[in-house]
């Protein structure tokens, strides 16, 4: 859940059925349009039949709708398009697949579900080609016209689905009172990729490289023509993201594409984690949030050179790239579209790499994705619309692979295998008294912990200052100098029983299950959910739920629930709570 100048150094070594949803001919009724009754809608390419949880929830869901066209064979790196008409009913019940990636702690193992394969199949080919589908909740109170909340998840940009059981839209749509959309979008080298084979030259959409900003803004536009099937509101839409989430929500901000367009297809954004700053708008010693397109182009030619070396059509770089010049552009793209997403990981993971280009994000092409985010706002080339950021208080502590960079340290501080730390955390008792001890987790230079300079806390935040904040200070100015309605909050909860509240406290992520009131079976659920926690941790996600709410139905986060005014930025909302209350302060 990083830049993409951070995600090839982490992949480096500093670490940093196919549809889910079936047709069925019955004739069930038609539903009304507004959310009562039968949860059968008809949109605009079939009708589709959902769930109905009024019983336990309080909520109606839709799982696994297709916006697009499965993007396979000629349709891989290409804009997305329509998917098919259908007859009869479909079935939305079940997620749709993940899009494919290679396997990481964030991802969904082999079988779309948090689940034990998360840690059995890291680094191997999971998910689908065949991905591109939403997710829809709503309250089962049959009110129309309600805000819509849209959320894109964090992964790095290379991992990630919304089936992750944290991701789930009940609690959200229940308590913010708004239907609560998650949409999937290509990820990795399939979301991102620059390379002159692959373009035509027809159209900016097909050359832009950025096909997961693209994937997100067909969500978008289904979404304006049938989110009011299913209650919700075109005209109030909000868009959610969480670090990679929220880098790509900002490319949606400042996208040239959709700076005049009309309607808006998104009318607030809250980017939590993330920013979007080349390093030229950066102070010095910063580290940027996105990469230049030159970077990427770079990437896709060794991605190619690699490929032919593999085949045995070349056997060094110079002799790649003479055979790449060699073939047209038609040969080079059909050879890049018979390799199956495996063979591209696995010369991605093996060859690509070490040289820093494994990592996927926004593409500053012009076009889609802005030449420079920052200075698009500052000329109003974005699309205005008003803010609520965020970041946890102890970002830099998911991290602990990048602490070199500012401890000069060699090696991870972090002394665990991913697979440990999976299966760690899979069948970690909260409850019981510790398991572990920080000794078995942080690097003996990192300790004590709270050592002031070269602690491991210590050594998190400056890493915090020169990455997450200094992308935070470059933007949200850059939007304050433009319009008054920018909120910022600070997630400091930091409950966890020992050793977890020094391992992790309010790390990157944490502020996710707050978010969306889940903190059920999850990658951190075991290490930081406890019947002693548990008061203080639900009074300040119902906190967070409503505040969300308030800002998607409003505009604005103020709420009777916060106990205190909120200002806008650079002021903050300090989102705290102990075991048992919410402590909700303003700095």
């Amino acid at each position: 859940m990083l830049s993409s100048t951070l995600r090839g150094l982490a992949v480096a070594g500093l670490s940093l059925p196919l549809l889910c949803a079936h047709a069925n001919n019955g004739n069930a009724p038609e539903a009304g349009r507004n959310g009562a009754g039968s949860t059968v809608r008809a949109v605009e390419y079939g009708r589709i039949e959902g769930v109905d949880n009024a019983s336990t929830t309080r909520t109606l869901a839709w799982k696994g709708i297709p916006f697009a066209k499965a993007p396979i064979g000629e349709l891989r790196w290409r804009p997305p398009v329509d998917p098919e008409r259908w007859q009869g009913i479909l079935s939305t019940r079940q997620f749709g697949n993940a899009c494919a990636q290679y396997g990481r702690i964030y991802g969904p193992g082999a079988n779309n579900r948090y689940d034990e394969t998360i840690g059995t199949t890291l680094n191997q080919a999971v998910g689908s080609e065949d991905c591109l589908y939403l997710n829809i909740w709503r309250p089962s109170t049959g009110k129309p016209k309600l805000p819509v909340i849209v959320f894109f998840h964090g992964g790095s940009n290379v991992s990630g689905y919304t089936a992750d059981p944290m991701y789930d839209g009940a609690n959200l749509a229940r308590t913010a009172n708004a239907v609560v959309v998650t949409a999937n979008f290509r990820l990795g080298i399939f979301g991102f990729l620059n390379l002159p084979q692959l373009k035509t030259g027809t159209h900016p959409d097909n050359d832009s490289g950025n096909f997961a900003i693209l994937d997100s803004i067909k969500a978008l536009e289904f979404i304006q023509r049938n989110i009011e099937r299913f209650g919700g509101d075109p005209g109030n839409v909000t868009i959610m993201g969480e670090s990679a989430g929220a880098v790509n929500v900002y490319a949606l901000l400042t996208s040239p594409k959709l700076a005049n367009a009309h309607p808006k297809l998104f009318h607030k954004i809250v980017p939590m984690s993330g920013g979007l700053s080349l390093a030229g708008s950066l102070p010095p010693g910063s580290i940027p949030t996105m990469s230049p397109a030159s970077t990427y182009l770079a990437q896709g030619n060794a991605l190619l050179h690699n490929l032919l070396i593999a085949d045995g059509k070349a056997t060094d770089a110079a002799s790649a790239e003479a055979y790449a010049a060699s073939q047209t552009r038609e040969q080079i793209a059909a050879y890049l579209r018979s390799k199956s997403p495996s063979t591209l990981f696995t010369v991605l993971l093996t060859r690509l790499a070490a040289g820093g280009l494994a990592g996927s994000g926004p593409i500053p092409d012009g076009s889609v994705v802005a030449s420079d985010p920052i200075a698009a706002i500052r000329s109003n080339d974005y699309v205005r619309v008003p803010v609520l950021a965020g970041n946890t208080r102890d970002e830099g502590k998911l991290f602990p692979s990048f602490l070199p960079l500012v401890s000069g340290v060699p090696g991870s501080a972090r002394i665990v295998t991913d697979a440990q730390l999976f299966a760690n955390h899979f069948s970690y008792r909260p409850d019981a008294p510790p398991q572990t001890t920080v000794e078995e987790w942080i690097a003996p230079a990192y300790l004590p912990v709270n050592a002031p300079v070269t602690g491991f806390t210590a050594r998190a935040e400056q890493f915090n200052r020169i990455f997450f904040l200094a992308s935070r200070d470059d933007i949200l100015n850059a939007l304050k100098s433009k319009q008054p309605d920018v909120w910022y909050y600070r997630f400091d909860w930091d409950e966890q029983p020992a050793p977890w509240n020094d391992i992790y406290g309010a790390a990157h992520l944490f502020d996710l299950p707050f978010v969306f009131g889940n903190f059920g079976p999850s990658l951190m659920a075991n290490i930081m959910n406890t019947r002693a926690n548990q008061p203080g941790r639900l009074a300040l996600s119902d906190a967070m739920m409503r505040s969300i709410g308030a800002f998607a139905s409003e505009g604005d986060p103020n709420n009777r629930t916060l106990g205190v005014f909120w200002p806008t930025w650079p002021q903050k909302l300090i989102f705290d709570a102990t075991a048992t209350e919410k402590a909700i302060s303003v700095q």
